[in-house]
C-alpha cells in the first residue's frame, strides 16, 4: 500500500543538489515517485508502507544532506524551518562582515599610500575564519558533490576562493611581492552568504500567500456546552458542537448556521469581496469573517478537514510540485557546473602559458569565471514563479493543484463549459408570466405556489421562491393529486386548478391556441413552460429557466479575447442549448451529450489542441479527467477539492479566464527568469574570462563577479515577487 511522507531537507545550496537527492530516492526500492523542490526545502515521497521514514533520511544522508519528517501542521513547521534558515544566514554574514571589513580598510589606506607593519599577515589572520569557518557549507557541498559524481554551486564558490587563498598563502610565505588576493576569496564568500541571506528574505515574501492563509483561523472558539458558553482552544472543538459568533469575529471551523442570520466576509476563501447573506441551513467556513449579527452554527468539519485547511494542504503540495520547464532548469544545472570548471581551466592556462601573463593574472580570471557562473539564479526561475502564482491564484479563490497544471493552463486553445451550474445557476427560476386572464399576477403566483407547496418536483421550488421574493400568503388546497409527467391538481377554495405542461393542458381538451405564440416563443428561449389553468380554460403560461449566471457573458468575451475557442456542452435538446448558449455568447455547441459520453466529446477535440473542461465537479468527472486541464467549479465542495487540476471556489465561469491569463503572466515571468539567469552567464562568463582584456584593458575583478552573482539570485526572487502586483 503506498504512503505519502514529507520532509524538510537541509544543506541544499542550489538546484542540482535537489537533483542528486531526488534521483537518489527514485532510485530506491519501494519508492513510487520522489519530488525534491530547492526553493521550498521540501522532499515529498511517495513509497511503499514497508519503507521506513529512517530508511528515507538515511538516503538523503548518504548525500550529504540531512532532514526530518513534517508532521502535524506542515505549514508552521515549514515557516518555523524557514525562519530559521533566516537567522542562520544573518548570523553567518554579520559574523563574516566583521572579519571582512578591516580587511577591505586595510585594503583602503595601503591604496592611499599609508604603510600597514605586517599587513599581510593581518589579513591572512581575518581572512582564514570566514575562508574555513563562515565558507565550511562549501568545502562540505563540494564533498558530497563529488562522492555524488557530480559538481554544484558549491564546488565553484571553493575552488574560487580557495584558488586565491592558497596562491594568497604561497605569494607571502615564499613571493611577497606578486602580491596577495585574501581580500579577494573574504569579501566573495560574504558575498554569497549576503546573496543567500537576501535570497531567504525574499523566499518568504514568495510564500506570503501560505502565511497569510495559515494565520487565518481564530486561536479561540466560543462553545455552547451542557447549556454554558466557555471559551476554549479552536483545536479543541469538536464536529456537532454549537459556537457563538459576534460581529467582527472570525470563524474557527467549518459548520452549518442553526440560529441566527448574518452576512459574512468571504474573501479569504472565494476571492469574493462582497460578503455573503448567511441564514439558518446555510454553510459557513473556517478563517471567514462575521460581519453583522450573532448566530450560532453546528460544527460539520474541524481541524486539517476544514475548507480553509485543506486549501493551504493544496497550495502548499502546488508549490512542491515541479512544472515541466524546471526538470530543463535542472538539466542544464547539471552540466552546467563541470563545463564552467573547464572553462575556467582553460581560461587560467591560456593567459598563463599563451598569452605570458604573470600567474596572479590568470588566476584573477579563472577565479572571476568559476565565481560569476554560479546557476543559483537558473536554479530559482521557476519554483519561485510558481511558489508566487499558486498563492496569488489562492488569495483570488483560483485552487491550482501544482507548477504543471499551472504551466500547462497557458496552452490552452479550447474551453468546454458544462451548462448546467457552470454556465446556468443550476437552480431554476420563474422569467416569465403571461396573463390570459382577468387575473393579477399575484393571484396566479398565490395559486401556483399554493398548489406546487405539495410538490417535490425541481419546477415547484421555483414558483415557491418567487412567490415567497413576492411577499405572497399561499393558501390551503385539497385533493392535491400529481400528474406524473404532466404536472399537478388540486383544489382551492372549490375551484379546480391544473398547473403544468402544454401536453397536460392537450389531455384535458382545452385549446392551446389562444397562447401557442408565448408558448413557442418562450420554448424557442430555452424555457421550460408551465401553464395554469381551470377545467375550462387557461389562466397564465409560466416560463421558468435556469438563468446563466451574470458572469458567464463577460467570461465568454474575455475568452474570445485570448484566442480561446468556446464550447459549451449539455443534455438538454439542440433548440434549448441554442437558447442557452447564444445569451452566452456561445456559438459553438455539443447538445443531447449524455454524462458518460461528454469524456469522448472532450477527447475529439483534443485532436485539434489543447482542452480545458469546466464542470461541477460530480457529474463531470470523467470529462475533467479526460480533458488537458479540468476546472472544476464547486466553492470548496468535496468533489470539487478532489476533481480537476484548478478548482474555482467562486462558482464564477469569470475565474476561468482569468486562471489561464494567471498561467501566461507565471510562464512569462519562469521564461524572464531563465532568460536573464542563462543571459547573464552567457554574458558573464567571457567577461570574466578577458576578453575585453586586449582591446579595453578592462578586467573583471572576482568581487565585482561575485556581488554580480549575488544580485542575480535576488533579482530572479525579486521578479517573481512582482507577480503579485499583477491584474488577473
Amino acid at each position: 500500500m503506498s504512503k505519502k511522507t514529507e520532509f524538510h531537507v537541509t544543506g541544499m545550496h542550489c538546484a542540482s543538489c535537489s537533483t542528486i537527492i531526488e534521483r537518489a530516492l527514485s532510485k530506491t526500492t519501494g519508492v513510487q515517485s520522489a519530488n525534491v523542490n530547492f526553493s521550498t526545502a521540501r522532499a515529498v515521497v511517495y513509497h511503499d508502507e514497508s519503507l521506513t521514514n529512517e530508511n528515507l533520511i538515511r538516503i538523503i544522508k548518504s548525500k550529504g544532506y540531512d532532514a526530518s519528517v513534517l508532521e502535524g501542521d506542515i505549514s508552521q513547521n515549514q515557516k518555523k524551518f524557514h525562519e530559521e534558515e533566516i537567522k542562520g544566514f544573518k548570523r553567518k554574514f554579520l559574523l563574516s562582515l566583521d572579519f571582512t571589513i578591516p580587511i577591505v580598510i586595510m585594503g583602503i589606506i595601503m591604496w592611499l599610500g599609508i604603510e600597514v607593519p605586517y599587513k599581510d599577515y593581518l589579513i591572512w589572520l581575518l581572512a582564514t575564519p570566514v575562508q574555513f569557518f563562515i565558507g565550511w557549507q562549501f568545502y562540505l557541498g563540494t564533498w558530497h558533490a563529488l562522492r555524488n559524481k557530480t559538481a554544484n554551486m558549491d564546488t565553484l564558490i571553493a575552488v574560487g576562493t580557495s584558488a586565491a587563498y592558497f596562491y594568497s598563502v604561497y605569494v607571502i610565505l615564499f613571493n611577497p611581492e606578486l602580491g596577495q588576493y585574501f581580500e579577494v576569496s573574504a569579501i566573495l564568500i560574504t558575498l554569497v552568504i549576503m546573496g543567500k541571506y537576501l535570497e531567504a528574505l525574499a523566499k518568504g515574501r514568495a510564500s506570503d500567500a501560505i502565511s497569510k492563509l495559515m494565520s487565518l483561523t481564530p486561536k479561540t472558539a466560543r462553545v455552547i456546552r451542557k447549556g454554558k458558553e466557555i471559551t476554549i482552544s479552536s483545536d479543541e472543538v469538536l464536529v456537532n458542537d454549537i459556537i457563538l459568533v459576534k460581529p467582527g469575529e472570525r470563524i474557527p471551523v467549518d459548520g452549518v448556521v442553526i440560529e441566527g442570520n448574518s452576512s459574512i466576509d468571504e474573501s479569504m476563501i472565494t476571492g469574493e469581496s462582497i460578503p455573503v447573506e448567511k441564514k439558518k441551513g446555510s454553510l459557513i467556513y473556517s478563517g471567514t469573517i462575521n460581519k453583522l449579527g450573532s448566530f450560532k452554527f453546528k460544527a460539520t468539519k474541524i481541524g486539517e478537514n476544514t475548507t480553509l485547511a485543506r486549501i493551504v494542504k493544496l497550495v502548499e503540495d502546488a508549490q512542491g510540485r515541479k512544472a515541466p520547464i524546471q526538470r530543463f532548469a535542472d538539466i542544464i544545472s547539471s552540466y552546467f557546473v563541470p563545463i564552467v570548471i573547464l572553462i575556467s581551466v582553460i581560461t587560467f592556462l591560456s593567459w598563463y602559458l599563451i598569452f605570458n601573463e604573470p600567474i596572479s593574472f590568470a588566476l584573477i580570471t579563472a577565479v572571476a569565471v568559476l565565481v560569476i557562473a554560479c546557476p543559483c539564479a537558473l536554479g530559482l526561475a521557476t519554483p519561485t514563479a510558481i511558489m508566487v502564482g499558486t498563492g496569488k491564484g489562492a488569495q483570488n479563490g483560483i485552487l491550482i493543484k501544482g507548477g504543471d497544471a499551472l504551466e500547462a493552463a497557458h496552452r490552452i486553445k479550447y474551453v468546454i463549459f458544462d451548462k448546467t451550474g457552470t454556465i446556468t445557476k443550476g437552480i431554476p427560476e420563474v422569467t416569465d408570466i403571461i396573463l390570459t386572464n382577468k387575473l393579477s399576477e399575484s393571484k396566479v403566483l398565490e395559486i401556483s405556489a399554493s398548489i406546487e407547496k405539495q410538490s417535490e418536483h425541481p419546477l415547484a421550488e421555483a414558483i415557491m421562491k418567487k412567490a415567497k421574493e413576492k411577499k405572497i400568503a399561499l393558501q390551503r388546497v385539497t385533493n392535491f393529486k400529481a400528474i406524473p409527467g404532466h404536472g399537478t391538481q388540486a383544489k382551492l377554495k372549490g375551484t379546480e386548478y391544473y398547473l403544468g405542461s402544454p401536453r397536460l393542458i392537450k389531455k384535458l381538451n382545452i385549446s392551446l391556441t389562444k397562447v401557442i405564440e408565448e408558448v413557442n416563443q418562450l420554448e424557442d428561449q430555452g424555457k421550460t413552460i408551465m401553464i395554469l389553468a381551470n377545467k375550462k380554460q387557461i389562466l397564465a403560461v409560466i416560463g421558468v429557466a435556469d438563468t446563466i449566471r451574470e458572469s458567464a457573458k463577460n467570461a465568454v468575451t474575455r475568452l474570445k479575447e485570448m484566442n480561446v475557442e468556446v464550447y459549451m456542452i449539455t443534455g438538454d435538446n439542440e433548440r434549448t442549448a441554442k437558447a442557452i448558449a447564444k445569451e452566452a455568447g456561445i456559438t459553438n455547441i455539443f447538445a443531447d451529450v449524455l454524462p458518460e459520453d461528454k469524456a469522448n466529446y472532450v477527447k475529439k477535440l483534443q485532436e485539434k489542441g489543447n482542452v480545458a473542461m469546466i464542470g461541477d465537479g460530480i457529474n463531470d468527472a470523467p470529462a475533467i479527467a479526460q480533458a488537458d486541464i479540468g476546472i472544476a467549479m464547486g466553492s470548496g465542495t468535496d468533489v470539487a477539492m478532489e476533481t480537476g487540476n484548478i478548482v474555482l471556489m467562486r462558482n464564477d465561469p469569470e475565474d476561468v479566464p482569468k486562471a489561464i491569463k494567471l498561467s501566461k503572466i507565471t510562464m512569462s515571468k519562469i521564461r524572464q527568469n531563465m532568460f536573464w539567469a542563462l543571459f547573464y552567464n552567457v554574458l558573464g562568463i567571457p567577461i570574466a574570462a578577458g576578453i575585453l582584456y586586449p582591446s579595453t584593458g578592462w578586467l573583471l575583478s572576482p568581487v565585482i563577479a561575485g556581488g554580480a552573482m549575488a544580485l542575480s539570485s535576488v533579482s530572479v526572487v525579486s521578479n517573481s515577487i512582482l507577480l503579485k502586483y499583477k491584474k488577473l
